[in-house]
């Protein structure tokens, strides 16, 4: 099969080797995926960057979307020629879906709602369902006010969605640059981070209070804004990530004098059951055509470099994507 790999840590273009490999064969459990479509995130560029390998050869990539061609033992024949959409594909395996196939666990390969593309697909493990969990961990939202960090991004721009679906007011920040699709996601009022006062203008939209809930992609700046009285006291703040690495400096009163709450969650080690529900609740969507996708950009697998270096400048909107075939 083609796939792409690297055998050590470093630049895009110093690492990334594409070529041939043997075809896998699927094992007790699992079933063979036929990629048509992988999926980039920053994790993945990460992983590439400077994370220690757990094998010589890491192909990687988490996301991918295709055909199942092939079973192991103790999975039903007729999963055979099922279009799937695969998550954690290269999450503690060395064997991700930047390649022509892949063998994973039968569970890790969700079928794929009629109408819905291959290169969408492939951006339901990590962007749609981080968005999914993130919603659902702030129960029920329905007339209360939610502020989502980053919302012309690729987690936000579902969460926008998925938020206002379940009846929320949402406020958005995003750059000017990004602040269009923040709207067409559904958010209700966008504030331009760059420019303005997030928490005060947050406070000035709920009449003082500030907002019930905060979904946050970046906990290293949203900490100053809670300080600042951005959430209303029994809040809660649910994070899925950071820009910075270390440790993060957080008000212990406000935090106290407030209630407030602070949760945090890695969409790769969700529980069996959160899983579930997450997949059911995204299936449904899907199927009910409630859900608007952004694809940013798209490669072949032999310009893996170029998507890789895509999503390090920032400058895509939306996912990038690799057209395997």
């Amino acid at each position: 099969m083609k796939a792409a790999w690297y055998e050590k840590n470093g630049p895009a273009r110093a690492v990334l080797d594409v070529g041939e490999m043997a075809t896998p064969e699927p094992g007790a459990g699992e079933v063979r995926v036929r990629l048509y479509a992988s999926g980039v995130n920053p994790s993945d560029v990460k992983s590439r960057r400077g994370r220690a390998l757990i094998a010589p050869r890491i192909i990687p990539h988490s996301d991918g979307a295709g055909e199942i061609d092939a079973v192991g033992q103790g999975v039903a024949h007729a999963r055979i020629g099922e279009r799937v959409w695969v998550w954690n594909g290269q999450w503690k395996r060395p064997f991700g879906t930047a390649a022509e196939f892949i063998c994973l666990p039968s569970e890790q390969a969700v079928p794929l709602p009629e109408g819905v593309d291959y290169a969408t697909g492939a951006c339901f493990g990590i962007p749609a369902l981080t968005a999914v969990q993130a919603v659902r961990l702030h129960g029920n939202i329905g007339g209360r006010t939610l502020l989502i960090t980053g919302a012309g991004s690729s987690v936000a721009y579902y969460a926008v969605q998925m938020a206002k679906a379940a009846g929320a007011r949402v406020l958005g920040t995003a750059s000017a640059e990004r602040a269009a699709l923040a709207r067409e996601a559904g958010a209700d009022f966008v504030i331009d981070y760059k420019a303005k006062d997030v928490a005060k203008v947050a406070k000035d939209l709920t009449g003082g209070k500030g907002v019930d809930g905060v979904i946050d992609m970046d906990l290293s700046s949203t900490v100053a804004l809670v300080a600042d009285g951005l959430v209303a006291p029994h809040g809660k703040i649910v994070c899925y990530g950071s820009n910075v690495a270390g440790d993060i400096p957080l008000s212990f009163p406000t935090m106290l004098w407030s209630s407030l709450t602070l949760q945090f969650f890695l969409v790769y080690e969700l529980l069996p059951e959160e899983r579930a529900e997450a997949i059911a609740q995204l299936t449904g969507m899907l199927r009910q055509g409630a859900l608007r996708h952004m694809t940013g950009a798209r490669f072949r697998l032999d310009q893996i470099a170029d998507a890789h270096e895509a999503v390090e400048s920032g400058d895509v909107v939306g996912n990038v994507v690799i057209d395997v075939v």
